[in-house]
């Protein structure tokens, strides 16, 4: 999910609004950090996108580029374009397996925001599409996700999914209509699925995932010989 203000209030368009590990007392947040630590080190949905913005020159720093802080509503996180962060919302991460999501489809949104001209702000069908592709790679979307939601066993299961995620989190950061957003997505569906970028492949688990770090990293190797 693309951030706007009325998610993140207290963000402003200037200045660095992160807390490191050692900045706050709270519980929240020293939980927040070492989760986000653990993530990025052993997570291989993380490690890939990690590789993949390096290698399109948008090399990710945990200290300027991730922020743990409390946010409106029941929001997990979003991430800032103007400010090109990840907001991580302490108050509503509440294990390492939710973090490992957030992480992942926030860094997806980082990696369209790296590698295209994104208007994420005026046109609906750009953020759509972000948004597909995060719902369609991130894991949101997974077996295990969808059975504890209670929903599972309908035909086309997972583009069914992806729509939902995609238009939810939409209306998280729109104020328009349920329909509006629907639209939108239906729109860009065909083709922003079906863009697996740096996956490759739709990682559906964590093994395949690791999987598609392994292409990733032969065809880094690949193309670096040419």
């Amino acid at each position: 999910m693309v951030k706007e203000n009325v998610v993140f209030p207290e963000r402003l368009a200037q200045g660095n609004p992160q807390q490191g590990f050692f900045s706050s007392f709270f519980t929240s947040n020293q939980k927040c950090q070492l989760r986000l630590l653990k993530t990025l080190e052993t997570n291989p949905y993380v490690k890939l996108l990690l590789d993949a913005m390096k290698h399109s020159g948008c090399a990710v720093n945990k200290d300027r580029h991730f922020s743990c802080e409390d946010c409106n509503g029941n929001v997990s996180g979003g991430f800032d374009a103007s400010t090109s962060q990840i907001v991580l919302c302490q108050n509503n991460i509440h294990n390492q397996a939710h973090m490992n999501r957030v992480v992942t489809h926030e860094l997806i949104h980082a990696f369209d925001h790296c590698r295209a001209h994104v208007d994420w702000f005026t046109n609906i069908r750009h953020l759509a599409c972000s948004e597909v592709r995060a719902a369609n790679l991130s894991g949101d979307c997974s077996l295990v996700n969808e059975i504890f939601r209670l929903h599972f066993g309908l035909k086309q299961h997972h583009q069914t999914c992806v729509r939902d995620r995609a238009t939810l989190s939409i209306l998280a950061v729109r104020n328009i209509s349920k329909e509006v957003a629907k639209k939108a997505v239906d729109e860009v569906f065909e083709s922003c699925f079906n863009d697996h970028e740096p996956f490759g492949r739709i990682p559906h688990n964590k093994t395949y995932a690791r999987y598609a770090h392994r292409d990733f990293e032969n065809r880094d190797r690949y193309y670096s010989n040419i």
